[in-house]
């Protein structure tokens, strides 16, 4: 017997920005799913790059490897790149990055490396990681418990379920698929825009907090297979989700525990808002 709300689908994005990738497991960390968005690309100041700004991040496309991340452009313009997991002895210098308010140690993966990105992009970019020690708090007024976050934009986790983007679909002349959105978690059942007023939930054995609903941005109408922008679903979701001019989709999770998710395992919701 399925159950009422399940997870459909898991999805990492390793460098911040660029193509995600969708798997039927993860490991949940304190930082969030293991692996999600723990490299990063900066410019010469040390300032992140966004597709916000440029579009075209989206044609670089991460695949997961047993030893580490492959990046390929998916226009093929350069070669395939292969960076590895074991960047303990990392050949590049440890320095300030910003990413939004936020100013932390990150370490570069190597200037080769580095190098292949500004080919590929076509604008001088750097890779990052965050190492192990440095400690990047979650927003105080949402935190429970002093949690801290990877280089995601404020919050580990983000959770859209799809019967929220069915709505929307249904309201627009071509429907978007959900990587437009960039989630972690997709779930499966319920009503349209449930997950607004979920409070303390779990999937499987885990436990989650919803704290805040995700404020969307320009990069929900890149098309994440071309780059190509477009007025939607932005034009659509202000006719209707918009608060406090802020456009929303989504809630943004703080884990209360750590361990294996898996599509597939129920989702129990304990309270709401």
């Amino acid at each position: 017997m399925t159950p009422a709300l399940y997870l459909s689908a898991i999805y990492i994005y390793p460098i911040k920005s660029l193509g995600g990738i969708r798997l039927d497991q993860a490991v949940v960390e304190e930082r969030g799913l293991q692996h999600d968005r723990r490299w990063m690309l900066v410019d010469a100041k040390g300032d992140f790059l966004t597709q916000r700004q440029h579009a075209h991040m989206a044609l670089l496309q991460v695949s997961l490897l047993p030893e580490g991340l492959e990046v390929r452009h998916k226009q093929d313009k350069v070669a395939p790149l292969f960076i590895p997991f074991a960047t303990e002895n990392a050949s590049g210098e440890e320095l300030q990055v910003s990413i939004w308010d936020d100013t932390v140690m990150a370490q570069e993966v190597s200037p080769a490396i580095s190098a292949w990105f500004t080919a590929a992009l076509g604008m001088p970019a750097r890779l990052v990681r965050m190492p192990q020690h440095t400690r990047r708090p979650v927003d105080p007024q949402y935190a429970t418990n002093g949690e801290v976050v990877s280089f995601a934009d404020g919050y580990p986790f983000l959770i859209i379920g799809q019967a929220s983007l069915d709505d929307l679909n249904s309201r627009l002349e071509q429907p978007i698929p959900m990587d437009q959105f960039r989630p972690n978690l997709v779930f499966v059942g319920g009503e349209a825009f449930a997950e607004d007023i979920w409070s303390d939930f779990t999937i499987g054995s885990l436990s989650f907090r919803a704290v805040k609903p995700c404020a969307r941005c320009v990069l929900i109408t890149i098309n994440q297979s071309t780059a190509e922008k477009s007025v939607e679903p932005l034009r659509t979701l202000a006719t209707y989700r918009q608060q406090r001019n802020k456009i929303m989709f989504g809630q943004n999770l703080l884990s209360q525990s750590t361990g294996i998710l898996r599509v597939g395992e129920p989702v129990h919701v304990l309270s709401r808002a």
